[in-house]
């Protein structure tokens, strides 16, 4: 399953399948790949985080005090003072590896130069964004002049990929975005959104991440109820006759409760009240 030692593990179960593993609720392991380019970074008097490239081009807003369910934002421009060439936004639900899948690749690509994150690649074809997941089992379920969608066996996880036209602004401010992602039985579930102009490699990083069948960590005190019907838990380590270790008390201290979660999935790229649409 793993080669990781469990005393380094960010968890006590495994959770298979991992598109119904939730957050971790942890946003370290993403940040991480942008802080060790040494990223500008500042928190506000909320505790919100936001992280930028020197050169202001890419900006990510970690917003867990944010005013809605939007906990991952990022955009990138062309020019600073301009409105976004792009815009991905990740709810507070998504399974953190998504989030680190995107901006592992992201990192690598900002140190290649603009043409590698900033511009859509003529050559790049929405559908390899699609391909992780037609390898990885999942079914197409329509696939017709404007949009392709997909979902897992279950039914439990999807994707939709728009090839008509669309509102480019208004894919920033609501769920009518180029790609949509969710996962999770009904009610208020995961999901990710990725505007027009989004390089499909950055994509590709995303559903390469929701294809694999790894199970992920997850602390069982942070798993939604919601979930526990439809996934597989297995334990990181064996349980231990022995009383506890102070390593063992310190990874139960800083396992996070489950926080509360809205009941609509609206994605906003200003902190100013806006009319959203919601996605179908």
């Amino acid at each position: 399953m793993t080669d990781t030692a469990p005393e380094l593990i960010d968890g006590d179960v495994y959770v298979t399948p991992r598109y119904l593993a939730g957050s971790a609720w942890i946003g370290d392991p993403a940040l991480q790949p942008l802080f060790e380019l040494g990223w500008d970074r500042h928190h506000d008097d909320y505790g919100n985080l936001y992280v930028a490239s020197p050169d202001r081009r890419v900006r990510l807003g970690f917003l867990p005090e944010g005013d809605d369910d939007g906990l991952w934002r990022i955009t990138a421009y062309r020019d600073p003072f301009a409105a976004p060439a792009w815009g991905v936004c990740f709810n507070d639900m998504t399974p953190t590896e998504l989030v680190t899948s995107f901006t592992t690749t992201l990192a690598a690509s900002y140190t290649q130069g603009p043409d590698a994150y900033l511009h859509a690649d003529v050559h790049e074809n929405g559908f390899e964004g699609v391909a992780p997941l037609l390898n990885g089992g999942w079914k197409l379920q329509h696939s017709g002049s404007d949009v392709v969608e997909l979902q897992t066996a279950d039914g439990l996880a999807g994707l939709e990929f728009v090839t008509g036209r669309l509102d480019e602004a208004k894919e920033l401010t609501t769920l009518q975005a180029r790609w949509y992602l969710w996962g999770g039985p009904k009610g208020p579930r995961w999901y990710a959104t990725a505007s027009t102009g989004t390089p499909v490699h950055l994509i590709t990083a995303i559903t390469t991440a929701l294809a694999d069948p790894a199970p992920v960590p997850r602390w069982q005190s942070g798993i939604l109820s919601s979930l526990r019907p439809h996934i597989q838990l297995t334990p990181v380590a064996p349980p231990s006759p022995s009383a506890p270790t102070p390593l063992d008390v310190h990874r139960r201290a800083v396992a996070r409760p489950r926080p509360t979660l809205t009941t609509t999935s609206v994605p906003r790229w200003s902190t100013s009240s806006r009319p959203a649409t919601a996605r179908r």
